[in-house]
């Protein structure tokens, strides 16, 4: 896990990816290969898929370029198997090169596009994002959880206000951010719990939680009383403040998030005239997608 490196929001700290299909390499990120993932696997599991995949992944904002030998480094991969990946992910056109630097092609968008345009919900929320951000002034985002990590579906940018860029599809820990906390609290007891023993709980910054029992403890106030407000725990210097999207059974589908910088804004401010706003926009979201996904129903039968 590398330190925080990003640009606005509980939007946090975690490496902004190289596009939708990217992965980040931030705090939310451990190792991106195949050997990172142990376990038992299906029987009908396609490993050179999981390579390739893994290829893929381990280039990021801050890493846009890397030769052969950091490819395999980052992916655990041999220097010949990443070889045959990266050859044929340039025949593919997903990945370019230069002298010996190899890097992602345009085309490779593509591959978060297809969910992105079927996922009514980063519609819906996109144009609510930029009223919020117009009238709050900072950044908002919305995300959801994607096995153990936040994933950005939607986001609208105002300043920079820390060490890395987020983007849609920008991945982090849920654990010291806003939007994890609404997504974990809303979760199952049973998938919470499984979720929390599997993660590794670092102290990103002097006020990160990293006590498992304090975690649940908050997890349950998240739950209560329906936002999530988290100050200074992802990266130093930034709060931000999280509210739940729901589909039309009441469930709990994403978060949306506003952040700011502490020095600017007082908790008090989140808590007053920022959670206000974004109860409002998430309600706006929630009767829209219930709508949609009515409409969409309904032309099925």
């Amino acid at each position: 896990m590398n330190t925080p490196r990003a640009a606005a929001a509980d939007s946090g700290a975690a490496t902004a990816t190289a596009g939708p299909a990217a992965a980040a390499t931030g705090p939310a990120a451990a190792a991106t290969g195949p050997a990172a993932r142990a376990g038992p696997r299906r029987t009908d599991f396609v490993q050179s898929l999981d390579r390739g995949l893994a290829v893929i992944r381990c280039f990021s904002s801050e890493r846009p370029s890397l030769t052969l030998s950091e490819v395999a480094e980052r992916t655990g991969l041999t220097r010949a198997a990443a070889r045959r990946f990266l050859l044929t992910l340039q025949e593919l056109g997903y990945v370019g090169s230069t002298g010996r630097q190899f890097s992602l092609r345009p085309r490779v968008l593509a591959l978060g596009y297809a969910y992105l345009s079927s996922f009514s919900v980063a519609q819906i929320a996109q144009p609510h994002l930029e009223d919020l951000t117009e009238e709050l002034h900072e950044s908002c985002s919305v995300s959801v959880l994607d096995g153990d990590d936040i994933v950005y579906v939607a986001r609208a940018s105002a300043n920079r206000i820390m060490t890395i860029a987020l983007t849609v599809g920008t991945r982090l820990p849920p654990y010291p951010t806003s939007m994890g906390r609404v997504l974990l609290a809303h979760l199952p007891d049973a998938e919470r719990e499984a979720l929390l023993s599997r993660a590794t709980l670092r102290k990103l910054t002097d006020h990160t939680i990293v006590d498992l029992d304090r975690l649940r403890e908050v997890l349950a106030t998240v739950r209560s009383q329906g936002w999530a407000a988290v100050d200074q725990e992802l990266e130093a210097g930034v709060r931000s403040i999280a509210v739940p999207i729901r589909d039309s059974s009441g469930k709990v589908v994403a978060a949306i998030n506003a952040s700011a910088h502490a020095a600017r804004v007082p908790m008090r401010t989140l808590e007053k005239q920022f959670l206000p706003r974004l109860l409002d926009a998430a309600g706006h979201i929630d009767s829209e997608l219930a709508a949609r996904l009515s409409t969409g129903s309904g032309m099925a039968r």
